[in-house]
């Protein structure tokens, strides 16, 4: 589970993985423009504050959020793949001869790292991990 995952998102981030996805231009101008504006205020002994504005993360209940952030959570995805694709990290394998290997699986904050048990996959799962979080802002 990604800690506060929505509050976390980094709009730069998010809009350079929009980008790899080759979202049109405009498109990427849109969500910057709905993301990028967000502002606050908030509520102290009952009396609302001066709206501040928001550097980074999703707006709880806004319904582009959720798939906002799944692209962000996408990053994860394509660090895992290229892990595995490297012979840096080994999957666990499911099945008898003709197996198949599972690295990962994700549904909406929550993410499954499964591998085998080799100090490796521990070196190679952290140095994802870390670089997702510099990358992303989510841990």
């Amino acid at each position: 589970d990604f800690e506060k995952a929505y509050d976390s998102v980094d709009w730069g981030y998010l809009d350079d993985v929009m980008g790899k996805m080759s979202f049109p231009t405009l498109w990427r101008k849109w969500i910057r423009e709905c993301v990028c504006t967000a502002t606050a205020s908030v509520l102290v002994n009952g009396s609302p504050t001066d709206e501040f504005p928001l550097r980074r993360g999703l707006r709880q209940g806004d319904p582009l959020s959720p798939f906002l952030f799944l692209l962000a959570a996408e990053g994860l995805n394509v660090l895992m793949e290229a892990m595995v694709a490297r012979n840096l990290f080994t999957g666990y394998s499911i099945g008898g001869q003709d197996s198949i290997r599972v690295s990962h699986l994700q549904f909406a904050d929550d993410t499954l790292l499964l591998g085998v048990k080799s100090w490796a996959n521990v070196r190679a799962l952290r140095a994802v991990l870390v670089l997702f979080e510099t990358m992303s802002g989510l841990k």
